[in-house]
């Protein structure tokens, strides 16, 4: 197994993070320095990361209900809680796949996989999250078409989008919002960029999972077939994406 693979399956860091510390020199196979990223162990090795030895954990897949005003991170430097702190009797390392915003409320993944991680975060797997959108204002057809389209951002030109209007109320307006990317705040700037300031969000959905039997708050663990269906229509999303254009 890969050295960088091995260190993702411990649920350390992500394949990719873990070929920077490789290159970094903090990563030792049986006491000596390994900068190789395409290095290989065999079972027996000893790995060590930073002094620390590291040995697989068993993975788990968590789902949560994320509340409104908890940080998607392991730890926050202004104090703030994070969703860690919704997490009780757990004792594997687990980070957060993916990030809600501090006041949007929805559907969270974690674990402890680093190669689960990749496939539910990185675009070209096009996992579709879903949002609940309350904007301001009666949303036409034109901003739904630029929505629907793509929307030219500060960091570029958003995916299309599949865009739907739920409720149309006197000032104000609800939309489905299903995007595969994972630009900052990027369901808030699209809504901005269009003239349609948001109110508040909610994430109901990741592709075939939600939040049904989920109290806000609340977490619950993903079945192994949950797990294979996630990673099965990534892997696909990759195949079809790579087919040669006929």
């Amino acid at each position: 197994m890969r050295l960088a693979k091995y260190l993702a399956n411990a649920g350390i860091v992500s394949r990719r993070k873990a070929e920077a510390l490789i290159a970094q020199g903090r990563v030792k196979v049986n006491g000596t320095p390994v900068l190789e990223k395409g290095y290989i162990i065999t079972p027996g090795d000893k790995v060590e990361l930073d002094g620390r030895i590291i040995e697989k954990e068993e993975k788990i897949y968590i789902l949560l209900n994320k509340p409104p005003y908890y940080i998607s991170s392991v730890i926050d430097p202004q104090g703030r809680p994070t969703v860690l702190d919704l997490l009780k009797n757990i004792s594997q390392r687990v980070y957060p796949i993916g990030r809600l915003d501090y006041d949007t409320e929805g559907i969270l993944l974690l674990s402890n996989d680093g190669e689960f991680t990749n496939l539910m975060t990185h675009p070209r797997y096009e996992i579709n999250k879903t949002y609940h959108a309350l904007v301001k204002g009666q949303v036409g057809e034109k901003a739904l078409k630029i929505l629907r389209n793509g929307v030219e951002l500060e960091d570029g030109l958003t995916a299309p989008a599949q865009v739907k209007i739920l409720n149309q109320l006197k000032d104000k307006t609800w939309l489905e919002i299903i995007i595969h990317e994972g630009k900052k705040r990027q369901i808030k700037r699209m809504c901005m960029a269009v003239g349609h300031p948001l109110i508040s969000l909610k994430r109901i959905a990741i592709e075939n999972l939600n939040l049904d039997g989920v109290p806000l708050g609340h977490y619950r663990f993903l079945t192994p077939e949950e797990v294979a269906v996630l990673k099965m229509r990534a892997l696909n999303s990759r195949t079809k994406t790579n087919l040669p254009k006929s």
